[in-house]
């Protein structure tokens, strides 16, 4: 597998609303931790998450998307993101995330060498850059000095990293997926699980009980009625937003307006069966009565 996107429906961390629920609900010093800890490559002693709340705007896909921004040991501020859809722009989307970080503190910090470091994770559902590694860690650094620039000040070894307080990470599953590691690191292991290949790494011989209690909170999520109803309600949303039917109604395409047609009829079967009013269903779904009847008439 190159650059085949994973199935969302065995992998459910995929989902960032499952991602954010799962990595939150519980003590953050505990999965969470464990997760920063595979992937920074360092002890942590306390986290704190920031912004534990779900947004109002939930089921609005274009606006909503959802991270878990944390501190830990209260010298470095962390974004964590699940991408599952491709991104050609994810890079600037980072580093508007990393820049957030420090802006927010300049009320706090009244000195510079006060700034926490901002780094911000990104675990991507696709392949986006031309490098032979799953895991990416980008720092903002010196280019190689000219030669006509070139002074002699007797270094041995010049300064490569320009500033410690911004840094880039970006997982690309399908490469991991390629790779097909045998799950011995703890990062491995957090992987395999997010990938849903439970199977691939035998989970019960697992030595992580991290690992094993996302498992675990992953199921009670998905059997608790209220958290399937958002769940549902938000992949409909998802639908929705990208259904595309302005634009197939606009350029006339026939064929498109089908797809789209059928792909709303799902939707609206799935809002029935979780009894949804109508009100509600053409709420979500931008469509007037008249046209919700003659879609669940067709």
């Amino acid at each position: 597998m190159n650059n085949e996107k994973l199935n969302s429906d065995n992998a459910p961390l995929l989902d960032d609303y499952i991602f954010k629920r799962t990595f939150t609900r519980d003590d953050p010093n505990g999965i969470l931790r464990d997760l920063l800890e595979s992937i920074l490559n360092i002890k942590i002693k306390n986290v704190q998450v920031l912004n534990v709340e779900i947004p109002k705007d939930l089921l609005d896909e274009k606006a909503s998307k959802l991270d878990i921004r944390a501190e830990i040991d209260n010298n470095k501020i962390i974004n964590i993101e699940m991408q599952v859809g491709y991104q050609g722009y994810i890079e600037k989307r980072s580093t508007l995330y990393m820049s957030k970080n420090i802006t927010t503190q300049i009320k706090i910090a009244k000195q510079y060498d006060l700034l926490k470091p901002s780094i911000v994770i990104n675990i991507l559902n696709f392949n986006r850059f031309k490098r032979n590694s799953y895991h990416s860690i980008a720092h903002m650094k010196f280019e190689k000095t000219k030669k006509e620039e070139y002074v002699d000040m007797g270094y041995k070894k010049e300064d490569e990293i320009a500033t410690d307080v911004l840094e880039m990470h970006f997982i690309e599953l399908p490469k991991f997926i390629k790779k097909n590691a045998e799950a011995k690191t703890k990062l491995e292991q957090w992987l395999w699980l997010i990938a849903g290949r439970e199977d691939k790494v035998k989970m019960s011989k697992l030595d992580n009980p991290e690992v094993k209690k996302a498992m675990k909170l992953v199921e009670e999520i998905l059997s608790d009625p209220k958290e399937r109803e958002i769940i549902d309600a938000r992949e409909i949303a998802r639908l929705n937003y990208n259904s595309g039917m302005a634009e197939a109604k606009k350029s006339g395409i026939a064929e498109e307006r089908q797809k789209n047609e059928e792909k709303l009829k799902l939707a609206i079967l799935k809002m029935q069966k979780a009894n949804m009013s109508e009100e509600q269903i053409c709420d979500i779904l931008n469509l007037t009565k008249d046209e919700l009847q003659k879609l669940i008439e067709s």
